[in-house]
């Protein structure tokens, strides 16, 4: 495992010092109210009700429910959301006619589409000679829409750099007229979702071919002047206007969701980071990457192009048909878990390898697009002619890879090295065991405990002077860490039916004890664990039916970091503390074990502080301590049973275990 280093720290938003300590944040917005009215009726037990809220410990003896200026700025801030849905139905009409940049007089006609960026109109030139096409695409956004915050759309900007190169639509001109940013573009033809369902809803082999290497060398000259385009999907590829010479071109619109993979004059990748309540796309073809918050890279593009080709050549994805709220929840977990056989099945070969290529790419990997296309060739026809779609833009590099063939191997990387699969494998549900570098100390594990001998081994180990430092459960049975080096001065436990049990908790924190280490099981029941001699301050916890990562957020803008985690079957316990000794804090949160946000944030200089994990999804919470220890030493194990030998193996490079939990990763 590599050492950790100090590196570049991420910007923080400046703490937020309250004199008032919350009890109960029972904040309501008007969306929560009426959820809360039209579920009366089913209204779950009063100790789950109350297990579902923050609730946080204060400084005071007597803390008091805070009239706080954060309730008004939620409720505020719900009544804009619903006001701006009002708006966007009741914008002002759109002009009959449109002059923008110096363009020619266009009048506007019928309707072609509206994406989550504006809507698009025929406009035909008004006079019947002068410069300038004859019928253009108009598009409209309202100076109110919300890519429009801070003056003209952001795709702009984008369009600036692209508009024009190969594959991407011109732009003529743009400017704004009335109440609305207006961009006149070529017009172009059908989308691919058009074509897809005019022929009865399934494309042969060698359209869905043509669509994968032109579409790859559109995206190859997209990603070399520095974006990725963020929202590949059959309807973005428009082919060119029927009847003219430009019909059997493709092109890739709607560059809204757009962003830059390289900054700066260097040209230096994009730091990697996640957060989990950022999504950009659309759920359907949306990479796994994107569904949890990673930022964007190439890959997430060519994972998208992969889903986009099986679609048009299958008729449908797995995942299709999921509802509701946790909608990109549940289509995130599909992917995850269907295999590409399952996926590519009934497909041509080359495009299970593209798939398996792409969906284990690193973040900063540079796609070797020669490659790809190479992987399409024996299903094109031998003359470009007679071709479904121009393959122009991809037809040079299918030659130069031609005369390789034989050297290409998609196993292996460019250097010869073999490919690190980095999301190939069994999903299995495994102990997490995370161990720090540590001066030689006492410490003692006990694992598979039921509820009956929970006692006796920990007063065991308080005789012998150990303190609980962990725990974690497994099969309804609680494994505990116990160790000379916590600086605790006494500690208390309770373990109840409840997940994390409100009263119990606000009458420890009365007697200054904080929470130090959470275990929850399958059955609901938890373990808590409050010690004296901690270094917080202020203390807050809640229990949510997901990863609360938003509320994570507010609090990290609060002062508070996370210092404890849990989960009881598919419920989420999170503790989090001021004065905790951290100084930033970042999340990484998969569907299986992230060993690559993990080595990135090693790299930064954070450490693994807290563990949890479901049987679906593993998080691991890192931070950066204020002070730096000795030995920056951490490694990690996944272990199918409780990691007893490799503790013990760790013990001897003085390396102690600092957390545990048991639940989703990769075999």
């Amino acid at each position: 495992m590599p050492e950790l280093r100090s590196g570049v720290r991420r910007a923080r938003a400046p703490v937020v010092h309250r004199s008032e300590h919350l009890v109960g944040n029972y904040v309501k917005t008007r969306a929560a109210a009426a959820k809360e009215a039209a579920a009366k009726a089913a209204a779950p037990p009063l100790h789950q009700q109350q297990n579902n809220k923050n609730i946080t410990k204060g400084l005071v003896p007597n803390p008091v429910i805070i009239p706080e200026e954060d309730k008004l700025q939620e409720i505020m801030a719900d009544a804009s959301n619903n006001q701006e849905e009002e708006e966007e139905g009741n914008t002002a009409p759109f002009p009959d006619m449109v002059q923008v940049g110096g363009s020619p007089v266009y009048k506007v006609e019928r309707k072609l589409g509206k994406g989550g960026f504006g809507q698009v109109f025929v406009g035909r030139r008004v006079s019947v000679s002068g410069p300038g096409a004859t019928e253009v695409a108009i598009k409209f956004e309202h100076k109110n829409s919300k890519g429009c915050s801070y003056g003209p759309p952001y795709e702009w900007q984008v369009y600036n750099t692209l508009g024009g190169s190969h594959g991407v639509p011109r732009v003529h001109y743009k400017g704004k007229q009335g109440d609305y940013y207006v961009m006149v573009m070529d017009m172009l033809g059908p989308s691919l979702w058009d074509v897809w369902n005019s022929s009865g809803q399934t494309m042969s082999s060698e359209m869905v071919a043509c669509v994968a290497v032109e579409s790859l060398s559109i995206l190859e000259k997209m990603h070399f002047r520095g974006y990725v385009h963020g929202d590949v999907k059959p309807e973005n590829f428009l082919l060119g206007q029927p009847s003219t010479p430009q019909e059997k071109r493709l092109f890739l619109v709607d560059l809204g969701l757009a962003t830059k993979w390289r900054e700066g004059a260097g040209g230096q990748h994009v730091e990697y980071d996640q957060r989990p309540d950022m999504f950009r796309g659309t759920v359907r073809y949306a990479s796994v990457h994107a569904h949890l918050g990673r930022t964007a890279g190439r890959r997430d593009d060519l994972e998208s192009l992969a889903y986009t080709l099986v679609f048009l050549h299958r008729g449908r994805l797995p995942w299709q048909g999921y509802q509701g709220d946790n909608k990109s929840y549940l289509v995130c977990k599909k992917k995850m878990t269907t295999s590409t056989d399952a996926l590519c099945e009934h497909c041509p070969a080359p495009l299970k390898q593209f798939l398996d290529v792409v969906v284990n790419m690193k973040f900063d990997e540079e796609p070797n697009y020669s490659k790809l296309i190479s992987l399409f060739e024996d299903l094109l026809s031998p003359n470009p002619v007679i071709r479904p779609i121009n393959t122009d833009g991809a037809q040079k590099i299918i030659l130069q890879v031609g005369r390789k063939r034989g050297r290409l191997n998609l196993d292996e990387e460019d250097d010869g090295q073999p490919r690190k699969k980095i999301r190939i494998g069994v999903p299995a549900t495994q102990w997490i065991s995370v161990y720090n570098a540590r001066q030689p100390m006492k410490q003692r594990y006990h694992y598979n405990v039921s509820d009956e001998r929970l006692a006796q081994h920990i007063e065991r180990g308080n005789a012998d002077g150990l303190l609980i430092s962990s725990v974690a459960s497994s099969s309804n049975l609680w494994a505990i860490i116990m160790d000379a080096g916590t600086g605790y001065s006494s500690q208390v436990y309770e373990l109840s039916p409840i997940f994390l049990h409100k009263e119990w908790i606000m009458e420890q924190w009365e007697e200054n004890y904080y929470i130090s280490a959470i275990a929850g099981s399958n059955n609901g029941n938890s373990l808590v664990v409050m010690s004296r001699g901690t270094q917080y301050s202020q203390q807050s916890y809640k229990v949510s039916d997901s990863f609360p990562y938003k509320w994570i957020n507010k609090k990290w803008r609060e002062g508070f970091h996370v210092t404890s985690m849990a989960t009881a079957g598919t419920r989420w316990g999170v503790v989090m503390s001021r004065n905790s000794g951290f100084s930033e804090q970042v999340v990484e949160l998969d569907f299986l074990y992230p060993s690559e946000g993990i080595h990135r944030r090693w790299n930064k200089g954070y450490r693994i502080t807290a563990t949890a994990a479901t049987e679906d999804q593993s998080a691991l919470i890192l931070s950066m301590p204020r002070r730096k220890p000795n030995d920056e030493t951490q490694e990690t194990l996944r272990t199918s049973q409780f990691p007893s030998t490799h503790v013990k193996e760790k013990w001897a490079k003085n390396l102690y275990l600092a957390c545990i939990c048991y639940g989703r990763t990769v075999s």
